[in-house]
């Protein structure tokens, strides 16, 4: 099944639930009121001259309708282009022109940005505004106005494409992962699968739209789940969301978990609707999600995926992390789930060859949830789909009962006199510190160990901790060859637009000049 048809079982079943609900622009729309404008839309689409395949780019802030306009153009068998809005200008013009943006539907705020792309791009045919008039181009409103033949009906194969997602541009120039109906359809049964999804709930859509969170949205439709959004995260408004809209799913970065934690409110509000607490897109610290456990309850939720295989490469529910005594266990807690029922996951070495349980190596994935490589670039693809696998290049282990631990990606690997350093196990002591936010650690260059560990930290607000503190903490815990021998402090980390910590841009400061081993 297609996202569209999961859409078209909730209009069915659940005509009169809601559907959106836009904090910010307070509208409130019905799975019925919903499917009226997306039909609207895609007859729009279609009789404007975008037939099936067209490459269509969406630039809004979270909002129902930037839902709706996904709506329409699922309904149009078209191929949507996520534009991020907290992109810089040039990296969302990159992607309209390298992968092949037709149409661009743009929010009034983004209308600067959708001039310059529509001088700039001469493969983008139109601009459409979604909330308001404009010098750019059509309203939405006068666009979809005329009289439109009907959307015809098409004939789909699994592995047409839905959409062209950027890479996470951590690294470099983002990469375009063509996703097929047959990757989502995956992706949707091995979250089913794993959590179940039901009548009445209410999800709240708080990470950008265009990553992991709208599409999170529509797996809701088809039992007519209420998507509440917001257009920003701001942490004390979730925190009055879940309780006030009674909010039973939600999708979170780390990096927004550990804001909500930090927040002075944290304990005032009521959180007992909650089923799922989701933490994604990133390595999350063990102390953390230990303290999200015990202010939110046992709710939290988490998935391992990339965007080569959407979200859902091993995943683990509220029930993994404790034991049968009802208390956390701490092994599962180390880990990001057991494999889904839709994917097979195998420890590999760099030949190839499958290791034993307990022992390290790339985490590979096969099945229906890989995708079928990068837009107009098969030598990257190749690169990544090696012995008949897609390669990670995360490096973990499984466990006996098939929970899988990941030990650090392969890139972020510091080699220090010769020893193999994994940040990601300094960074889970670093961030048990209670005045420790967020951190990053990475290799620097050093004259005699050829590079030496570093911390970069983040601390909660008003909150105090000294460098030979923290080192010792981590000497302590890990002994000296992995302990830090600096540590920088920050404001805030640089971020990617989806709320990784860009490692590239801090090493870039140390390495200037220079050229480093591992990468």
């Amino acid at each position: 099944m297609r996202i569209i048809d999961h859409f078209d079982q909730g209009v069915a079943y659940y005509p009169d639930a809601v559907a959106f609900h836009d904090l910010a622009g307070g509208e409130t729309l019905t799975y019925r009121e919903a499917d009226h404008r997306g039909r609207l839309l895609a007859a729009a689409i279609r009789g404007h001259g975008f037939g099936k395949g067209a490459k269509i780019g969406i630039l809004a802030p979270n909002s129902s309708i930037a839902f709706v306009t996904l709506i329409g153009l699922m309904r149009a068998d078209a191929v949507w282009l996520p534009l991020n809005p907290r992109n810089p200008p040039a990296v969302n013009a990159d992607l309209l022109r390298r992968f092949d943006g037709e149409l661009l539907f743009f929010s009034k705020v983004h209308e600067r940005d959708a001039q310059h792309f529509a001088s700039e791009i001469p493969e983008l045919r139109a601009t459409v505004c979604l909330d308001a008039e404009s010098l750019v181009g059509p309203s939405l409103e006068a666009w979809t106005s005329q009289d439109q033949a009907a959307v015809p009906t098409s004939e789909y194969s699994p592995d047409d494409m839905f959409a062209i997602f950027p890479t996470g541009g951590t690294t470099g120039q983002p990469k375009g992962v063509m996703i097929t109906h047959r990757n989502i359809a995956a992706m949707f049964s091995n979250f089913m699968s794993h959590f179940g999804y039901y009548e009445g709930a209410r999800h709240l859509v708080v990470a950008p739209m265009t990553h992991s969170a709208g599409i999170l949205g529509c797996l809701h439709f088809s039992r007519g789940g209420c998507n509440v959004i917001m257009a920003k995260a701001d942490p004390r408004a979730i925190l009055e969301a879940i309780q006030d809209h009674r909010i039973t799913h939600l999708f979170l970065p780390p990096t927004v978990l550990y804001m909500l934690l930090a927040h002075p409110d944290l304990c005032g509000h009521d959180y007992g609707s909650l089923r799922h607490l989701l933490v994604a897109a990133a390595p999350s610290s063990l102390e953390k999600l230990k303290e999200a456990i015990r202010v939110f309850g046992p709710v939290l939720s988490e998935t391992f995926g990339q965007a080569e295989c959407p979200a859902a490469i091993c995943l683990k529910a509220p029930w993994d992390y404790l034991n049968a005594a009802g208390e956390i266990d701490l092994d599962r807690l180390h880990s990001v789930g057991r494999p889904g029922v839709w994917n097979k996951v195998a420890i590999l070495d760099q030949d190839g060859a499958e290791q034993p349980r307990g022992s390290p190596g790339e985490i590979c994935v096969c099945g229906p949830l890989v995708t079928p490589g990068y837009y107009k670039d098969p030598a990257s693809t190749a690169a990544i789909r090696r012995f008949g696998w897609h390669h990670t290049g995360d490096v973990g282990v499984m466990d006996k009962h098939g929970y899988v631990t990941i030990v650090d990606r392969k890139k972020d690997m510091i080699i220090s006199g010769g020893f193999n350093i994994f940040p990601n196990e300094i960074e889970q002591i670093l961030t048990s510190h209670p005045a420790v936010q967020d951190c990053s650690v990475i290799g620097v260059p050093d004259e005699k160990w050829g590079e030496a560990v570093k911390a970069v930290v983040q601390l909660k607000t008003a909150a105090k901790a000294t460098e030979a503190e923290l080192i010792a903490l981590v000497k302590r815990a890990l002994g000296g060859v992995k302990a830090p021998k600096s540590v920088d402090f920050v404001d805030d980390l640089p971020r990617s637009a989806a709320g990784k910590v860009l490692k590239a841009e801090l090493r870039a400061a140390y390495w200037h000049g220079r050229t480093r081993a591992v990468n």
